[in-house]
């Protein structure tokens, strides 16, 4: 949540000394318990509040990565949100406080629908939100706690089998002319492509810019297809019966 000033030993402090059982708490300290703990003066511990209170506007990415959801990193927190765009809390009906849509009710196969997500991932984020106490802290969060992220564009859902590189791996190396490697990175994951970081048997493409260095030279070894930039923008423009291989 990029709380400024909450390091290690405070969350340690506010733990042990029972002010902090759950993530909601955090938000519910006052100023005169923070200022009775050690090494916190009143100033500080203002600090500290307006440092939570500043937090509460956050992005949905940031909010999911600092939710501890195991194998959800802060690549991955953001794939789900501009996948779903939406948490699923923010539609809530107040007679049954039960979301609709988004990450905290996706199926798993509505998981694996998401770029870089696999079935050890999908279930893991599926089995932390099926958990009544994890459902509980994201309801406090939001409603009592009014921690609030903005609304962003959502990525259609379709078949991944639709897409034109659909269970391909390619590699990206060098510097290419007009496209930043993470431009390009992002282009061929929307193709359906798996972009990785070596180059091995199972590589199918290597995009090659200058200054490629080693990857280029296994691709070479192992007979892999070689891409300039204008190869990598025609395979992207190729049809999924296409018969690229």
């Amino acid at each position: 949540m990029d709380i400024d000033g909450l390091g290690d030993k405070l969350v340690d402090q506010l733990v042990d000394s029972g002010l902090v059982v759950t993530l909601p708490d955090l938000y519910k300290v006052t100023l005169s318990q923070l200022s009775a703990l050690d090494r916190m003066a009143d100033k500080s511990a203002q600090n500290l509040l307006d440092s939570l209170q500043r937090s509460k506007r956050t992005t949905l990415a940031r909010f999911l990565f600092g939710l501890g959801i195991r194998h959800v990193g802060e690549a991955t927190a953001k794939e789900l949100a501009r996948h779903f765009g939406k948490m699923g809390i923010e539609e809530q009906r107040e007679q049954d406080d039960v979301g609709h849509g988004g990450i905290m009710n996706a199926t798993t196969d509505e998981l694996l629908m998401v770029s870089d997500i696999g079935p050890v991932v999908a279930q893991s984020i599926h089995t932390f939100f099926e958990q009544d106490c994890n459902r509980e802290v994201v309801r406090q969060l939001w409603h009592e706690c009014l921690v609030r992220w903005d609304p962003i564009a959502v990525d259609p859902i379709i078949d991944p089998a639709t897409l034109p590189l659909h269970g391909k791996t390619v590699v990206l190396t060098g510097t290419l002319p007009t496209l930043a490697r993470e431009e390009a990175k992002a282009m061929l994951e929307a193709a359906g492509a798996k972009v990785a970081g070596s180059v091995s048997k199972k590589t199918h493409y290597v995009v090659a810019g200058a200054e490629a260095g080693s990857k280029l030279d296994k691709a070479q070894e192992l007979g892999i297809t070689i891409l300039d930039e204008q190869g990598l923008r025609d395979l992207l423009a190729s049809p999924p019966s296409s018969g690229l291989a």
